[in-house]
């Protein structure tokens, strides 16, 4: 029986000037997961890291922690594991608020910005699903996740079944792969992406002549430390 574990990346960079790096806080969270993972005594055979900076940095500090894994050139980089374009999808949403002075006047206006910028975000991803505005966007959502669903299949299908793989990507994908599997709607999709924590995993088991979520958005590694400020999901 085959295993697949879908890891999302560590917290990045929201705010900077380079959104694609992981946090010093990113950093830490992959850190401890691989320091989980070698505490279960969890090794992997086949390592495939989405092509963001912030997908491999993960799969440094995470694997960085463990011993006995493939090397970095044994790497397999596979850019459908990549994240939605949220800086598009925001754009076209709120042409308004492209300049960050625009944007930045508008969250000042507001008592709590983080729940204005969280329901801009939530407004811009429902009008990029809805199908009705595909011709603006570079990707389409069943662009998007047909895309993430092909990555999949690409993973399964050069992962031996008796072997266990480590995925390194991001939250939209996670969502979209569990939509697949599950059989979930868009709105159920949508609503289960913001739930995604950083470092979090989840685990696929490959059966004969099927693929299965085992359980999903997992992150004992954040929970044992006790520490509330390490459970991220931006």
């Amino acid at each position: 029986m085959g295993q697949i574990f879908l890891v999302r990346h560590g917290q990045a960079s929201f705010g900077a000037a380079d959104y694609d790096q992981l946090s010093p806080l990113g950093y830490e969270q992959s850190r401890l997961l691989g320091v989980w993972f070698a505490q279960c005594g969890m090794s992997f055979d086949r390592v495939v890291v989405g092509g963001l900076k912030r997908h491999r940095q993960t799969a440094e500090a995470c694997l960085g922690a463990m011993t006995g894994m493939p090397p970095e050139p044994e790497w397999v980089i596979d850019a459908g594991l990549e994240e939605y374009d949220h800086v598009q999808m925001l754009n076209v949403s709120r042409p308004d608020l492209q300049a960050k002075a625009a944007m930045g006047g508008y969250l000042a206006q507001h008592d709590n910005p983080r729940r204005a910028f969280q329901q801009l975000f939530e407004d811009a991803m429902g009008r990029w699903m809805s199908g009705q505005y595909d011709a603006e966007y570079r990707e389409s959502w069943l662009g998007f996740r047909g895309r993430c669903v092909g990555a999949l299949q690409r993973v399964l299908s050069d992962t031996d079944k008796s072997k266990r793989a480590v995925v390194f990507t991001s939250g939209g994908p996670m969502a979209a792969i569990s939509q697949e599997l599950l059989g979930l709607s868009d709105a159920r999709t949508a609503a289960l992406n913001w739930t995604i924590a950083n470092s979090s995993f989840t685990k696929l088991l490959q059966l004969p002549g099927q693929i299965t979520i085992s359980y999903m958005n997992a992150y004992p590694h954040l929970e044992q430390t006790r520490e509330p400020k390490n459970i991220t999901y931006r």
